[in-house]
């Protein structure tokens, strides 16, 4: 079972359904436990908060009223920061938290620049994980810009829960309608306006008539859509919430599928009230016939933290070190992890419980110390869970009168079948419980918790991945965080098993966003090994603490660590010995963010054969880092590891190029059961950079308003600066959400994953030819190569393309020879000459055959237009270079195409005619083509 064979499993069980995850439950149509965070970097100014109970207000009627009466807001926690000053309605916080937020209220990245946007890089259907809205913005600042908050906060919603996409396209703004003309990317085509660029020449401004490019046959660069202010049209919320008259979203009926918005891209052409429609909120619920009451807010701001340490001490604990390895994990928080200020207390338990030691308020060493001090020697008895949780309520309540919102982690191997006998108690007490269960009796325990918790995670690791110590530095803090500055950073999180002396060598960087409180942990299976560490001058560092008791040293770097490459050598003295090295650090400044790396899964729980998504944010603060090498690590309950290399290149399963999000399929299943999964992320000189790209799924800017035919400018949108600050080197490692697989078969897998879609195909008109260019997808959705190539169809009507592409016309591929997966594909082809009078644009998709002859699903839909032809088609003999020439009818369209080699698939929607012209010297007519090359 990987290294540590035959050891235990680490389970850890939460209150909620994952580290980050929202807590938002739909209750009677009514959405309840929303949670809207402020950043501690927001200045208090209480004016944000009677702000955002006016937006949500609005929202709940506007939101009620564009589902058809289906949904509001029931009950929402403003989260208020500890800095500002208290007040006697404010409440103490529970569960929430600011990395639960469903909404964050945070300074923008770049002063000015305060387009509300929601983070989203899931799939279509799929959650998003939260919205943001600038202070500005709350405060009504603007207005002009982005329109009435309110209703805005409906646009973003339907990103966070229902995930449907914009109806909009800012990087493609225009595009070509069958019916000829240049249209605005929008939804629905009912909404009216002007298309004007504004234009400044010595110091006078005027509105001109778009031009349209001689290349793409769109408009010019700097074309803006202007809408009428009066409008009647009512969709779409998705396009333009703003608009008085907008008040649904697109449904099947009015949806724009011609327009490449990015909910067409994202959704496959389904309109947002589809999407909406097939979510489970959706099918839940039904309409109301009476009109819902207003929201209910709760505002709460963090007091001093009390939690209570629950420690297992039962006879079972003697078992695989079990005991032992508890308390590294305990003393790893104790020294480390939990804060200044917060109250701690211990409990043990076997088949009774008591106090070993009250809360105390950790102010120093002294402290932390006396807790390690009342740590369990000896494991010995049965096993009470609720007597060592009822045990914990007492001791939080002689400090506290109240337990909601207090702490409790439990670490037990779970052995308790009478553990559900507290589970009322446990609800009704409001605290939260933070359960660690080792051994091999863990899932009854998970079972059994599950119910006292109601709602729960279930993350999976092997011991030496450090997965108790990862626990309480990814989860435990996390799940409590107030700000990115309070959170610990893991540099490095390593384990081996080795035979006497061999070596663990490694290097962990310690850039300069990060060096406070910085801690270096060593444990072991059997005997202490050789510690060596060295700092970036290299300089040995010796003071290690040593305690062979608990089989762990640990060492603190005093003040702010120097920042560089600092070196560890591990010597094992025994054979089969397991080492680990834990690397955390803090926040070097309070003024400054410090870099962060997020993991997650797509599902907690997933049945073969579909795939898996693995999900790495690197941020520093909200801003994306982009460039660096991140890969994942993905462990089964067995011990079977898979090694992944993530991308952030806007392909197979990354959404969005170059937004900090890198991503990747998974389907290397190997068993059935848990799969850990842990992330690194390094930076390397001059590689890692910051972006200051704008977000996606941002809210659309509106650039003025046309009033009685005249355009009513509004302030130009602040330019964008895209440069991209070049990073120091940095590390960090970063443990995510667990997932279970079921229905694996034993032995090989069948091969049954196709070739992930193609997102990113792109054409260029170079004279005569096309130029394709794309990211290659993968023999297994983005891994692997596709050995059977490409299949390449073209047509007038994109529409036709979508809906038959098998009947459209096919370009010869025969030479194109797929490479492996994430790599640059090109290719070249020339579509021939069209007539003068029926110059179009040509549109083109691309799927991918693998090994299996699995056909990957159609890609985006690249278009070119096509030059108006120089000659004139009718003109009878053919082309002067001898090349002979056949009509294509296209519907409409009429094509001439050079005869050649390349293939052409037949339809019966296409007609040859026969011309004399078009005939080879046997007198037979030549098969239509295009030439691929």
């Amino acid at each position: 079972m990987g290294l540590f064979q035959g050891l235990v499993f680490l389970l850890l069980l939460y209150l909620l359904q994952g580290s980050n995850s929202s807590f938002v439950k739909l209750n009677d149509n009514g959405y309840e436990d929303v949670i809207i965070a402020i950043d501690p970097g927001v200045p208090e100014d209480e004016n944000i908060i009677e702000q955002l109970k006016e937006i949500v207000t609005t929202a709940s009627t506007y939101l009620f009223e564009a589902t058809q009466k289906r949904f509001f807001f029931k009950n929402v926690s403003v989260l208020i920061p500890e800095s500002w000053e208290d007040s006697l309605q404010y409440k103490r916080p529970t569960y929430e938290s600011y990395t639960h937020a469903d909404v964050r209220v945070a300074p923008p990245t770049i002063s000015g620049r305060d387009e509300p946007y929601t983070r989203q890089f899931t799939e279509c259907e799929e959650k998003a994980e939260y919205i943001h809205f600038t202070p500005d913005f709350v405060l009504g600042k603007k207005l002009n810009e982005y329109g009435p908050p309110g209703r805005l906060l409906v646009h973003e919603w339907a990103h966070l829960r229902w995930g449907v996409f914009d109806e909009y396209n800012e990087d493609q703004p225009f595009y070509s309608a069958k019916s000829k003309k240049i249209e605005a990317t929008r939804c629905s085509t009912g909404i009216s306006g002007l298309n004007r660029v504004y234009t400044c020449q010595g110091g006078s401004c005027v509105f001109r008539t778009c031009r349209t490019n001689s290349t793409t046959k769109l408009y010019e660069k700097d074309c803006q859509f202007f809408p009428d202010e009066v409008q009647t049209e009512k969709a779409s919320i998705m396009f333009m919430q703003s608009i008085d008259s907008v008040v649904e979203f697109c449904n099947e009926k009015n949806h724009n599928q011609e327009a490449p918005s990015l909910q067409n891209i994202k959704c496959g052409y389904r309109s947002t009230w589809e999407v909406i429609s097939n979510s489970e909120d959706f099918k839940n619920s039904t309409p109301m016939e009476t009109s819902p009451p207003p929201p209910v807010f709760s505002l709460l701001r963090p007091r001093e933290r009390i939690l209570c340490l629950v420690l297992d001490k039962s006879g079972s604990m003697s078992l695989s070190d079990r005991l032992n390895r508890m308390n590294q994990a305990a003393k790893y928080f104790l020294l480390q992890t939990v804060e200044n200020g917060s109250w701690v207390g211990m409990v043990h338990f076997d088949s009774t419980a008591s106090i070993k030691s009250e809360l105390i308020q950790i102010k120093g060493n002294t402290e932390r110390n006396t807790l390690l001090e009342s740590l369990p020697s000896v494991a010995s008895g049965g096993t009470s869970i609720c007597k060592g949780i009822q045990a914990a309520f007492q001791a939080i309540e002689k400090k506290n009168s109240q337990l909601d919102g207090s702490e409790i982690v439990l670490l037990t191997d779970g052995e308790d079948n009478t553990a559900g006998s507290c589970v009322e108690t446990v609800k009704q007490s409001g605290v939260i419980i933070h359960l660690i269960a080792l051994g091999p009796d863990a899932d009854a325990a998970v079972t059994e918790m599950s119910k006292i918790t109601g709602k729960h995670f279930l993350a999976t690791d092997v011991a030496e991945n450090n997965g108790l110590i990862d626990a309480f530095e990814n989860k435990i803090i996390l799940f409590c965080s107030h700000s990115f500055l309070n959170i610990i950073k893991q540099l490095e999180s390593k384990g081996s098993t080795l035979n006497s002396d061999s070596w663990m060598n490694d290097t962990v960087i310690i850039d300069s966003t990060v060096g406070k409180d910085t801690f270096f942990q060593v444990t072991w299976s059997k005997q202490p090994p050789k510690i060596s560490l060295w700092n970036p001058n290299g300089t040995a560092v010796t003071n290690f603490i040593v305690d062979t008791a608990s089989k762990m040293a640990y060492l603190t770097i005093p003040g702010t660590a120097q920042v560089g490459i600092w070196t560890y050598h591990l010597q094992a003295k025994a054979n089969s010995e397991t080492l680990t090295m834990t690397v955390t650090s803090r926040a070097a400044s309070s003024s400054v963010p410090p870099i962060t790396v997020n993991a997650k899964m797509n599902k907690n729980s997933n049945s073969f054969p579909n795939p898996m998504i693995v999900y790495a944010e690197v941020l520093q603060g909200y801003i994306p880092i982009i460039g660096a090498s991140v890969t994942a690590i993905i462990e089964s309950n067995k011990g079977n590891t898979k090694v992944l290399e993530l991308l952030d290149n806007g392909a197979g399963a990354d959404a969005f190029k170059n937004d900090g999000v890198y991503s990747r399929y998974f389907t290397a299943y190997s068993d059935n059961g848990r799969y850990s999964l842990k992330v690194r992320a390094h930076g390397g000189t001059n590689s890692a950079r910051r972006s200051l790209q704008r977000p996606a799924n941002r809210a659309a800017f509106i650039p003025g308003w046309v009033v009685n035919g005249e355009i009513k400018q509004n302030p130009p949108r602040p330019e964008t600066d895209d440069a991209q600050t070049v990073l120091e080197s940095f590390s960090r490692t970063a443990t995510g959400d667990a997932f279970v697989m079921s229905d694996v078969p034993s032995g090989p897998l069948p091969d049954l994953f196709p070739p992930s879609q193609i997102t990113d195909l792109h054409a260029t008109l170079d004279g005569d030819n096309i130029n394709l260019t794309w990211t290659a997808p993968g023999d297994d959705f983005d891994v692997g190569t596709g050995k059977n190539g490409y299949i390449i169809r073209i047509s007038g009507n994109i529409t036709d393309l979508r809906d038959n592409f098998d009947d459209a016309l096919q370009v010869n591929t025969s030479d194109l020879v797929p490479k492996e997966a994430n790599s640059e594909e090109t290719f070249v082809f020339k579509p021939g000459k069209i007539s003068e009078e029926n110059a179009a644009h040509i549109f083109i998709a691309i799927r991918s055959v693998d090994k299996s002859n699995l056909t990957s699903k159609s890609s985006n839909f690249a278009q070119v237009a096509l030059p108006v032809s120089q000659e004139d088609p009718s003109a009878g003999s053919g082309s002067s270079s001898g090349v002979n020439t056949m009509t294509v009818v296209l519907g409409q369209r009429n094509w001439l195409m050079d005869s050649g080699s390349a293939v052409f698939e037949k339809n019966s929607q296409v007609q040859c005619e026969s011309q004399e012209a078009h005939k080879s010297g046997d007198g037979k007519p030549h098969t239509p083509t295009l030439l691929g090359h």
